[in-house]
């Protein structure tokens, strides 16, 4: 089939929805599709897949995400019939517009991958900006996609709240496995953050969690990893986030900045244990990235991650500072070794549910079903 996906722009760490896009790309190419991955020319990469087109940001504010040659591109490729699913990662810019316009000029096929973007707290958040591209723009858009795709049940649930019928299919993001790593004893043990520095992921929580039980622990460290930069971050939130860990007078926390390739995966290695007590999380690929290099999570109830609790694999707790003091007193409190044998069955269910290869084939199904509605409803499609 020929496939068209539409991101807001690609980042150079290949993390987040870059790295979820582009490999979800390269497996549909494994599944014989024809992909273009359409992109704002935001900042140059130092090396481009071949199956990447950029577009040239227009006039206005950078955060809008405008451009017409995206769109004129979009519309003419419709027209033409040259693409037949047109599918959009991502909202509130121009660019998660221009797609429903597009599809309506030719007979295409319009999913749309929210990313997070409907949660409760991403609705409730953000510039005011929102309460106007909603309803003007962005609401109209995704009632005319043909399918949703959702990375896990609590972002169908999203959907259907806000009042969308259209099919969804739900298919979380897959992950890359490397060999898991032989841990290195050591005096030193590491409690890990690693994402974003961004309101929604409870850093808040986590500082005074963190003075709760600093002194218990001597011999445990905080690392928080990430920084907030990026085309639609929170600049100045990391320096915020520091000002606070010195106002709590907190004790072996440490900010190295952000982490990417093989130093990213050095950091997986060496922790002991990772964190995220998120407020919101459509799906939450650094826990899935800590798991597949074999170290034990725990994870707020903001990011769908109740299979930590079935496969012994973590902890999946309450939105809430008493509830990560109570979590963290218990998982510091187990042996270097108990945790890595929690890791290990962590990295084995990575390799069970989330490769990779599985996601592109559902993905493809997917595609071929909504072409075709006499092919039987794809397992992974809902349509109530």
């Amino acid at each position: 089939m020929r496939l068209i996906h539409v991101l807001p722009a690609l980042s150079e760490e290949a993390s987040g929805p870059t790295y979820c896009v582009l490999r979800l790309c390269e497996s549909l190419l494994a599944e014989q599709q024809q992909v273009t991955l359409a992109a704002l020319d935001w900042a140059p990469l130092s090396t481009s897949p071949s199956f990447l087109k950029t577009f040239p940001l227009g006039v206005g504010p950078g955060r809008l995400g405008r451009s017409p040659s995206m769109y004129r591109w979009l519309s003419e490729c419709c027209k033409a019939g040259e693409v037949e699913v047109l599918h959009n990662h991502g909202m509130w810019q121009m660019n998660s517009i221009y797609p429903a316009w597009a599809a309506r000029q030719g007979d295409v096929q319009l999913v749309y991958s929210p990313h997070g973007a409907l949660s409760e707290w991403a609705m409730q958040h953000g510039s005011m900006a929102k309460k106007v591209f909603w309803p003007m723009l962005q609401r109209r858009a995704l009632l005319r996609a043909t399918c949703f795709h959702a990375t896990a049940e609590s972002e169908y649930d999203e959907i259907r709240r806000l009042g969308f019928h259209q099919p969804v299919a739900i298919i979380p993001h897959g992950i890359d496995l490397p060999t898991l790593p032989d841990r290195l004893p050591g005096n030193e043990r590491t409690l890990l953050y690693l994402g974003r520095i961004h309101p929604k992921k409870g850093l808040d929580i986590l500082l005074p969690a963190w003075g709760a039980v600093q002194n218990r622990f001597p011999d445990w460290r905080l690392v928080v990893a990430g920084n907030d930069d990026g085309y639609h971050g929170t600049s100045g939130y990391l320096d915020e986030i520091k000002t606070r860990a010195r106002q709590l007078d907190l004790k072996r926390i440490e900010f190295p900045g952000p982490l990417y390739g093989e130093a990213k995966l050095q950091g997986y290695r060496n922790a002991d244990l990772f964190v995220l007590p998120t407020y919101s999380e459509n799906f939450g690929m650094t826990v899935a990235e800590s798991l597949s290099m074999g170290t034990p999570a725990v994870v707020s109830k903001g990011a769908p991650w109740s299979g930590l609790e079935r496969e012994d694999a973590g902890w999946w707790i309450e939105i809430g500072l008493d509830p990560l003091i109570a979590c963290l007193n218990d998982a510091m409190s187990r042996s270097a070794t108990e945790l890595a044998t929690m890791g290990t069955r962590g990295h084995s269910w990575m390799q069970r549910e989330f490769s990779w290869e599985e996601m592109g084939a559902r993905m493809a199904v997917t595609y071929r079903w909504l072409r075709d509605r006499t092919l039987p409803v794809p397992a992974c499609v809902r349509l109530e």
